[in-house]
């Protein structure tokens, strides 16, 4: 093998190394504030691997050529490979970092929820509600200050706790029956 390849497959081997340590350390400051940028550990591990790995690819298809030709191809051949890697790798980390997230659920995300009763409510009792909560069925103790039955919807009014809710129901009044006895 040529001398020159082995120095490129080292050269990309170091790259690994690096992408290695950035996995297992995390982002060093190399001089960017954002840790995120030109000179972040991902973008030079892409940029040494890219390379290294790169460069020993085109020594494979070179023709026997003097040294410093050979040397100038097998750079510029890594050089091809390795800038669209750090450009990739600053655009995927960048992406990541700035990637939207919803907030953490607090107490007053759960006001004015709505769900239904899974476990009966008995007045001034616990019984057990599913809320529909920022796109999640969450499961939630409850307490009402009427009974409510299993599968009544219920709309969420207090969170008296993180794991308890005041709730209501939502449910249709049932129509008045007339009183045996009386018409109708």
């Amino acid at each position: 093998m040529e001398p020159i390849a082995v120095a490129f497959l080292v050269l990309g081997g170091a790259g690994l190394v690096v992408l290695l340590l950035a996995l297992v350390l995390g982002d060093l400051d190399l001089g960017d504030a954002d840790g995120d940028g030109p000179f972040s550990l991902p973008v030079v591990a892409a940029l040494l691997g890219g390379i290294g790995f790169g460069g020993a690819a085109v020594t494979a298809f070179l023709p026997d050529l003097p040294r410093p030709v050979t040397l100038s191809l097998t750079l510029a051949g890594g050089l091809l490979v390795a800038v669209p890697l750090a450009a990739g790798a600053v655009r995927l980390s960048a992406g990541l970092r700035d990637m939207p997230t919803e907030p953490t659920l607090t107490r007053s995300h759960l006001l004015g929820a709505q769900g239904v009763v899974v476990s009966g409510v008995p007045a001034g009792g616990l019984g057990e509600v599913r809320l529909s909560v920022a796109g999640q069925q969450l499961k939630y103790h409850a307490r009402s200050d009427v009974p409510l039955p299993a599968g009544t919807p219920v709309y969420v009014v207090d969170t008296p706790t993180e794991t308890s809710v005041q709730v209501v129901s939502t449910a249709p009044e049932p129509p008045l029956l007339p009183a045996p006895g009386e018409p109708s």
